[in-house]
């Protein structure tokens, strides 16, 4: 009787985890993106203030504002991945059905992908180096790889959205999704 109450209790919390893990694909790089632009905004202004009201400026509030907006960028690219919302040219894509704009898509992913690898492979090495080394920073005296993660966690997170893509694709190019054509900067 015990087993089967907590069989039902643990059944009953998967799906609030798997709704976290939803919210967190759907908003994750929204919310990130949200918390470093707050960072960048709330630290230039006070520095801004410090430096014309108070004749006294930080070093390390220029630093928190260049490695929050650092973040910021690479998280951003994620997104822009997720939303097919980089900039493009997408002429071609006028003038072809849309399972050879799949297959244009798909094609452009792995790509996309195969740059990313790289990309974080090496991107890696300076993280490492950064570490072997002991670099900190000149203002905030921490450590450099605590900001050098930037580039390989947003090549992680864009190689993670293109794997999502990539079977979003497929799923169109087997006929069973629509085509997903991204987000345009312009109309």
């Amino acid at each position: 009787m015990a087993e089967t109450a907590n069989t039902s209790g643990a059944a009953m919390q998967a799906p609030g985890w798997r709704r976290l893990l939803r919210q967190i694909d759907r908003n994750g790089e929204r919310w990130l993106l949200l918390i470093f632009y707050t960072t960048i905004v709330v630290t230039i202004t006070m520095e801004v203030i410090r430096r014309f009201v108070l004749s006294y400026s930080s070093i390390w509030g220029e630093e928190i504002a260049r490695y929050a907006f650092i973040y910021l960028v690479w998280i951003g690219a994620s997104a822009a991945v997720r939303e097919r919302a980089h900039i493009r040219i997408d002429v071609l894509f006028h003038y072809v059905s849309e399972r050879v704009q799949a297959m244009l898509y798909f094609f452009a992913e792995v790509l996309t992908l195969i740059v990313a690898v790289i990309a974080l492979y090496w991107s890696l090495e300076t993280v490492f180096t950064s570490i072997r080394f002991g670099s900190v920073t000149h203002g905030l005296r921490i450590s450099q790889a605590w900001f050098t993660a930037a580039v390989p966690l947003g090549f992680s997170m864009m190689v993670f959205r293109l794997l999502q893509s990539m079977a979003r694709d497929w799923r169109t190019l087997k006929g069973e999704a629509p085509l997903f054509r991204g987000f345009r900067l312009f109309d």
